[in-house]
């Protein structure tokens, strides 16, 4: 084994999930509402007309305009799907896998951008972000000017850091990369929650492209990923995707979805009046900072994450303990927005476990 596998994945460990079952499952940035009661007889109904027996729309055009209508894409952008963002990135990472081609992105950031650039063998760049998880502009420009990647991914708002980047900022991190010919894939994945968008300005560049997922807008598990942009750079990424990669029923339930894409921006309304509440509650507890959030989850510090993690787990409630994954988080633990009744149990837990 040790001489066929590649010592660079030897060296990983497997994405990890935790176990979740009998706990209140604050960990994952999911919707913590069900799919609309008043649609599930439609979306059933739509489910049970599928044929099985067939395989899916090879294109899913229908759901590519399903989605264009619904989240108003520009005419003038072509539209990806992919099995999740995570396939998405990996068609990305895969097509411009050069020899020494580097891959940048902040740190801390999603942790798939540095696993799956050593999955596709390229060379990882990760750019500290400032204390307070602003951008060190200077830095980063500079980071993009010397290892000229490839590609470089931007994720706004951030994970696990919550917070959001300005659109100058963006457009910097596009010109910068412009100067050598890279390519900055925005990560819109939290956008039902966020004030501000890229949308409407990514075709203005002609080396940017936008991504996002509807996992976290309440369609976790049908895994659906898009990427919107240029036709030029779509159809290079196209050419890496499998066949079928979209299912059957993940293309009918997500059709069924947008035709009634208010009912889940109603949820996300919501999650962000619960999210405000939520933070300012724990701003109230001792020994808490609270970082501020555009996305579904908050981050905070405490005096000792391990052990308040511990004390959240007696108390049946999971959270992501964020505290080891990089120097910057350290003591830091991420907690998606819950229902109001869990976010209740949230905040008497953090209560009780901060308590002098």
């Amino acid at each position: 084994m040790n001489s066929i596998i590649r010592p660079e994945i030897l060296a990983l460990s497997s994405y990890h999930v935790q176990p979740a079952a009998g706990l209140i499952k604050l960990d994952a940035m999911e919707n913590p509402f069900p799919f609309p009661g008043e649609l599930r007889a439609g979306l059933a109904a739509a489910l049970a007309d599928v044929s099985l027996n067939r395989y899916p729309a090879a294109g899913a055009e229908v759901l590519k305009q399903a989605i264009r209508v619904a989240m108003k894409v520009p005419d003038e952008l072509d539209i990806l799907l992919g099995n999740g963002s995570d396939e998405i990135i990996q068609l990305i990472a895969m097509a411009a896998a050069r020899p020494d081609a580097a891959l940048l992105s902040f740190e801390p950031a999603f942790v798939m951008f540095r696993m799956i650039a050593t999955f596709c063998g390229l060379r990882h760049v990760g750019v500290p972000l400032c204390a307070d998880f602003s951008i060190d502009q200077d830095a980063w420009i500079s980071a993009i000017r010397q290892h000229r990647p490839a590609i470089t991914f931007l994720a706004s708002p951030n994970n696990p850091t919550g917070n959001l980047f300005a659109r100058e900022s963006i457009r910097a991190t596009i010109a910068a990369a412009a100067e050598h010919g890279g390519l900055v894939v925005i990560d819109e994945a939290y956008f039902a929650f966020s004030p501000e968008s890229f949308l409407d300005e990514v075709g203005d560049h002609a080396n940017a492209v936008l991504m996002r997922t509807v996992s976290k807008l309440g369609l976790a598990g049908i895994r659906l990923g898009m990427l919107f942009g240029r036709k030029a750079w779509l159809d290079q990424f196209d050419k890496l995707r499998l066949p079928y990669n979209i299912n059957a029923l993940t293309q009918a339930a997500a059709i069924f979805a947008m035709q009634h894409y208010d009912a889940l921006l109603a949820q996300a309304a919501t999650l962000q009046s619960e999210r405000g509440r939520l933070a300012a509650a724990l701003a109230g507890l001792p020994g808490v900072t609270v970082f501020p959030s555009a996305a579904n989850f908050i981050l905070i510090r405490v005096a000792d994450a391990g052990k308040t993690f511990t004390a959240l787990l007696s108390r049946k409630i999971l959270v992501k303990n964020t505290g080891s994954t990089h120097p910057l988080l350290a003591d830091t633990l991420r907690l998606t927005v819950g229902t109001p009744a869990e976010n209740d149990a949230l905040i008497a837990a953090l209560t009780e476990s901060t308590r002098p």
